[in-house]
């Protein structure tokens, strides 16, 4: 048995905690609130701000854990380091966390180091270098916190009227003590997919069937699986996620990002090192394995046989309509009537409007159509609290 020490205790580190103690692990859950979801799966948890250093350099010493898995962005990522020197493993490793929780880094990483199509981008600090870059790379462009998560900041900004607001929204909605934007060219594409990449400590690299997706103000609200590109389309994206992922180093599943344009070029986008959002589909038996238990398997260094598509699937988030600090009246009847359904409940103790609070997942068979799924889940989730997956919030 070992003792997982699970930095960040949403929906993510929920299901990855229900799949380690499956196969007999300990695992401590860890966030700034009490109460969070894999908190109420967990053998034990910590409640502390993850951007305190020495609070969580005390956890690590009163638990001794075996394994360090962060499942967010916003934590002392510099201490996963220290962490690794003294003979406890990170996942996927503290070089990965660091890199990738931080745009800049893996940003840099794929376009100046390994050389990968990405967008054109600048950083900027004060609002008159954010100016300028926008005066080089036109209209329309995208804006994000240099840190940041479920779209926290992120914009698009078609003329010079908007820049200010989308400068102002961006250093709000960063995470953290990182205070800078990343702003991007337009891409011109016809969709986005997320290819999950399984880097193992002994074993070839592996890949799940891709997964589409639909993301509104930079948060997932949809994603089926499989997403249909052609072969050539598919080597691309696995050739890239295999080259950053072992720029990156270490052991565990990974969310890759990925555009596709309507000439049919694959674009790398972004990089989580953890189970994805959009790989909640898995959830619904669309892989033999499910995204969790393809992490576990590969933090723990058990053997993948394979990765198969079982079923096609879809999944559409349940969104909150309200604020309470109450749990919420989840109608579960109208959608569980329908078969080939299940509905994952988070249970988040407290409800923000728009605020991710479960999911719907549909499925069927293999060659089953995935917009007919798609329409489905959507439809039904909407059934679950009364609010469309797409319904746009005022923050």
């Amino acid at each position: 048995m070992k003792k997982i020490l699970l930095l960040g205790s949403g929906e993510l580190g929920k299901e990855f905690v229900i799949a380690a103690k499956r196969v007999g692990q300990y695992v401590i859950a860890c966030d700034r609130y009490a109460h969070a979801p894999a908190m109420q799966v967990a053998d034990a948890c910590e409640v502390f701000p993850m951007l305190d250093g020495e609070a969580l350099d005390a956890v690590v010493r009163k638990h001794r854990p075996d394994i360090i898995v962060p499942e967010i962005e916003a934590i002392r990522t510099e201490r996963l380091f220290d962490f690794e020197r003294q003979g406890i493993q990170v996942v996927p490793s503290a070089r990965a966390v660091n890199y990738t929780m931080n745009r800049r880094a893996i940003r840099d990483l794929a376009a100046k180091e390994l050389g990968l199509r990405t967008a054109k981008y600048f950083y900027a600090k004060t609002f008159e270098e954010f100016k300028a870059a926008a005066d080089e790379i036109g209209f329309p462009c995208v804006v994000k916190p240099l840190m940041s998560s479920s779209g926290h900041g992120q914009s698009y900004v078609h003329n010079d009227d908007e820049l200010e607001k989308a400068f102002r929204e961006a250093m709000e909605g960063s995470r953290g003590d990182v205070k800078e934007v990343i702003i991007e060219e337009f891409v011109d594409f016809d969709s986005e997919f997320t290819l999950l990449t399984v880097t193992q400590k002994a074993g070839p690299t592996l890949f799940c069937p891709p997964i589409g997706h639909v993301q509104k103000g930079g948060d997932y609200r949809e994603s089926w699986q499989p997403y249909r590109i052609s072969d050539e389309a598919l080597a691309q994206a696995q050739h890239i996620a295999a080259e950053v992922t072992r720029a990156l180093t270490g052991a565990g599943i990974w969310g890759v990002e990925f555009f596709l344009t309507k000439r049919g070029e694959v674009i790398f986008s972004e990089l989580s090192p953890r189970p994805h959002d959009t790989g909640m589909v898995t959830l619904g038996h669309t892989t033999n394995l499910s995204e969790f238990e393809l992490h576990l398997r590969a933090v723990l260094g058990l053997p993948i046989a394979g990765i198969h598509l079982e079923h096609a699937g879809a999944s559409a988030v349940i969104l909150s309509p309200e604020e309470s600090d109450r749990p919420l009246d989840y109608n579960l009847v109208d959608a569980l009537r329908e078969d080939r359904t299940r509905i994952r409940i988070f249970g988040k103790p407290q409800a923000h409007v728009g605020r991710r609070m479960g999911v719907v997942l549909c499925y069927g068979a293999t060659d089953a159509d995935t917009t007919g799924l798609r329409d489905k889940a959507r439809r039904l989730a909407k059934t679950v609290l009364g609010t469309d997956p797409y319904a746009s919030f005022h923050k």
